[in-house]
């Protein structure tokens, strides 16, 4: 859910010098009131009024102005964050990799396994992996739903000291049981694994490590929300997207190479 814009002061005055300017002013857009006469800023005031009233669309359209540019700038410094550390994203060899470990279109993908949207896109990756032979998929679990998100995190961590990420993360993000410790043995022991050995490597420290390291890396890139998704040093995709807005943005991506 988006959270209501309101705006500031600064974003107002900009407001204010773009509707001058279609009413056939020359105001510069952050002008100091002060430099005004009384006469003159109530004659601005009146023109500004009527230009709203008359086209309500201006306010809307440089509040969508001033959130599309805010929106870029955040995507900019995010990206700029990848190409400081690459070798914690797409590079990163301490997470799990699917796909090709020496692919070079190197994606990563941050996620929470009790997210629905992240549950939602499971199988569209499993045919990305299966379908782009030149595909490193980079997962990042980012538990930020809570605590039972740590709880399903670290299990899936451990899963994977077994060998069996993958199998684990799948059956345990389709379970729909209420989060438990019971929930995961149960899981695990399905599966077929060391259901005592798994809540014992849940606890270890290289776990809490990997999930303090992601969370962090998250942060870096002001994460808004899971899942989303790293491509390259390109571009940052948010949200439950399609299979077809993945090979999108992965054919983009390779022709950059």
């Amino acid at each position: 859910m988006k959270k209501s814009v309101f705006p500031s002061l600064r974003q107002l005055t900009f407001v204010t010098g773009a509707c001058l300017s279609l009413s056939g002013f020359s105001v510069p857009a952050y002008a100091d009131s002060q430099s005004f006469t009384p006469e003159q800023r109530k004659e601005i005031v009146n023109i500004v009024r009527d230009a709203l009233k008359t086209d309500p669309s201006i306010l809307a359209d440089a509040v969508a102005s001033m959130q599309a540019q805010a929106t870029a700038k955040q995507q900019s410094d995010a990206l700029a964050a990848v190409r400081a550390h690459k070798d914690l994203f797409g590079q990163s060899n301490t997470d799990i990799v699917l796909g090709n470990p020496h692919g070079t279109l190197a994606v990563v993908e941050f996620y929470d396994p009790r997210c629905p949207y992240c549950r939602k896109v499971l199988s569209d990756l499993d045919k990305l992996v299966a379908s782009e032979h030149d595909l490193r998929l980079v997962e990042k679990i980012v538990p930020v739903l809570g605590p039972n998100s740590v709880l399903d995190a670290r299990a899936i961590l451990a899963a994977g000291e077994q060998h069996a990420y993958k199998e684990f993360q799948l059956a345990l993000m389709s379970d729909t049981a209420s989060p438990s410790t019971d929930r995961i043995r149960r899981v695990a022991q399905h599966i077929g694994l060391n259901a005592d050995q798994l809540i014992k490597d849940m606890q270890s420290p290289k776990v809490a490590t990997a999930l303090h390291n992601n969370i962090e890396l998250a942060r870096s890139i002001n994460l808004d929300g899971t899942p989303t998704f790293v491509f390259g040093d390109l571009q940052i995709v948010p949200g439950a997207v399609s299979l077809d807005e993945l090979k999108t943005a992965l054919a983009r991506m390779r022709k950059s190479h």
